[in-house]
């Protein structure tokens, strides 16, 4: 009851900040942002714990963060500590050697389906695929249990492996991470073009900009599909925390170079409208 009452505030909450966000954002030029690739796991607890982490937020004008960590504990005490900040996600990982096996081990599944019990949840992942498994009996449980709660599949793959899982849970909205990592901007577009349900998040992807300066493929694939996609950081280890606001300013950079309704949706709104209340 105490989580659901607080997944309550936490919605009414961000869906307030994102209305009120017009009127405060008129005489400013600073774009705030919505990170949806935080990972809080438990290296990170002892040397940033929750205070330091939402001052780095601030620190990078970060106003909204997804969150999944392994184990999960460290994502359900950054939501305890900001409900109103941060979108709780479900890493399947309960330690890092669940990464590599994940797939085959139906206790995985069960794991997941008692903590999203928690009412919490806005997706589960980050996960690792291998592209063969798109229909491993995990995952197409992970399908079922995304149809159930209305939440995301939050996939780091290949091109094939995000393309087996959209064929495969046709209904099921799928978060792309890094953009596949190494998939071209042509790959992407061909994707979003069949499929209705994928986004994509950005994060790691350096050729994005060069220089600061944004790639004129990947300008031309923003423009005509400004409504899929999402930044993030990925503080997948400890160290990754140190560059945070160098990682967010990087972004605004190349944001800056995009029409400011264009730079708006990649920045804060996709994640708002597509994550916190689809």
């Amino acid at each position: 009851m105490l989580y659901i009452l607080m997944f309550r505030f936490w919605s009414v909450m961000i869906c307030f900040s994102f209305f009120a966000l017009p009127c405060s954002q008129a005489s400013g030029q600073e774009i705030p942002i919505f990170d949806a690739h935080v990972h809080y796991s438990q290296p990170d607890w002892s040397i940033y714990p929750p205070e330091a982490i939402l001052k780095l937020f601030d620190q990078a004008g970060v106003k909204w963060g997804a969150v999944s960590s392994t184990p999960d504990d460290g994502t359900v005490r950054l939501f305890e500590h900001a409900p109103d900040r941060i979108v709780p996600f479900l890493r399947p990982y309960r330690t890092r050697s669940d990464m590599s096996s994940w797939t085959q081990d139906l206790s995985i599944l069960s794991y997941v389906e008692k903590r999203l019990q928690k009412g919490i949840y806005r997706g589960i992942g980050e996960f690792h695929l291998p592209a063969d498994q798109a229909q491993s009996e995990v995952v197409k449980g992970f399908g079922r249990l995304a149809l159930q709660y209305g939440i995301i599949l939050y996939a780091h793959t290949d091109d094939a492996g995000v393309e087996g899982l959209l064929r495969s849970y046709p209904k099921v909205r799928i978060l792309w991470a890094h953009a596949g990592m190494s998939a071209p901007p042509e790959t992407v577009s061909r994707l979003l073009d069949k499929y209705s349900m994928l986004f994509v998040e950005l994060s790691i992807r350096g050729d994005i900009a060069s220089a600061n300066q944004l790639d004129s493929k990947w300008k031309t694939l923003f423009l005509r599909h400004p409504d899929r996609f999402m930044v993030g950081s990925d503080t997948w280890i400890t160290s990754r925390w140190e560059s945070f606001v160098t990682i967010h300013e990087n972004y605004r950079h190349w944001l800056n170079q995009l029409p400011r309704e264009i730079a708006e949706k990649i920045a804060y709104k996709n994640g708002l409208r597509l994550i916190v209340k689809p």
